[in-house]
């Protein structure tokens, strides 16, 4: 394990690397002695600096749902991260792609929550009982690390490689089958990924449940209101200037992202 000090010194590494769009070589290059109990602290330390710099928590991100890719992380559970409000996208305005580093979309079933989860213990009923809508969602993920040499713990400590988020209207859980939501991620009328919701963790409310109990462990809760990205029911695709996404899936609708490339960052 690392020391506070260098736990603190990790989380200003990525801090930079985000402000000036330069990735960093891995954390576990930086410091080998990291292990996954760190890299949850030292995602906390930048969510504590974000929020008192005016920040607000709107949710959370669930990484490595699928068995793949576990398997290629050499890790047996998911892991997690933190939504922002200074992240939340609209399909209305272009992303500039020129406040990434490197960034990828994904595509997921998303969940907004209508009442507060219980932290230790949440079951999938639990899930589904505090679930407002389930809602087509596009994750924009990102890595503080060059070339997306990443191991676990260095995606961890980099808020689970989030970056941004785009939800549409939903629908009532009890509406769908959660398990059987076929979904296709289009760009210019080509069809570049397609999964079904069952790839994550066999049901995405099983991804959601999990999530509540294991940040319970580090005294976050899951609240009313907040949008959960259980995991992506797709491969990541490479985001490009002049390019328009486009997430379908079977009951649930549709949501687009475009994106631009913007100014250089400062």
């Amino acid at each position: 394990m690392l020391t506070d000090p260098q736990r603190q010194r990790a989380a200003e590494i990525l801090r930079s690397a985000e402000h000036s769009r330069t990735p960093v070589a891995p954390l576990t290059e930086i410091f080998p002695e990291i292990d996954t109990e760190d890299a949850y602290q030292i995602q906390l330390v930048n969510i504590r600096h974000r929020v008192a710099a005016g920040a607000e928590v709107r949710g959370h991100k669930v990484g490595l749902s699928s068995p793949v890719m576990q398997q290629m992380m050499g890790v047996d559970e998911p892991d997690y991260g933190h939504l922002l409000a200074d992240m939340e996208l609209s399909p209305d305005r272009p992303v500039p792609v020129s406040r990434y580093c490197c960034p990828r979309i994904e595509v997921e079933v998303g969940f907004v929550l209508g009442d507060d989860l219980p932290g230790e213990g949440c079951t999938e009923t639990d899930v589904l009982a505090a679930t407002e809508r389930v809602v087509p969602a596009l994750e924009l993920i990102d890595s503080r690390i060059r070339d997306w040499r990443i191991a676990i713990a260095d995606t961890i400590a980099d808020n689970a490689s989030s970056a941004g988020y785009v939800i549409g209207e939903g629908r009532a859980p009890g509406e769908l089958d959660l398990k059987a939501i076929d979904a296709r991620l289009t760009s210019g009328g080509e069809l570049l990924a397609e999964g079904r919701s069952d790839a994550v963790l066999g049901d995405p409310a099983v991804s959601v449940a999990w999530l509540a109990r294991t940040v319970a462990r580090f005294g976050v809760p899951l609240k009313k209101g907040h949008v959960v990205l259980p995991g992506s029911c797709t491969r990541a695709v490479d985001v490009a200037a002049g390019q328009t996404f486009t997430a379908e899936f079977t009951g649930l609708g549709s949501v687009s992202l475009s994106f631009i490339r913007g100014d250089s960052p400062s």
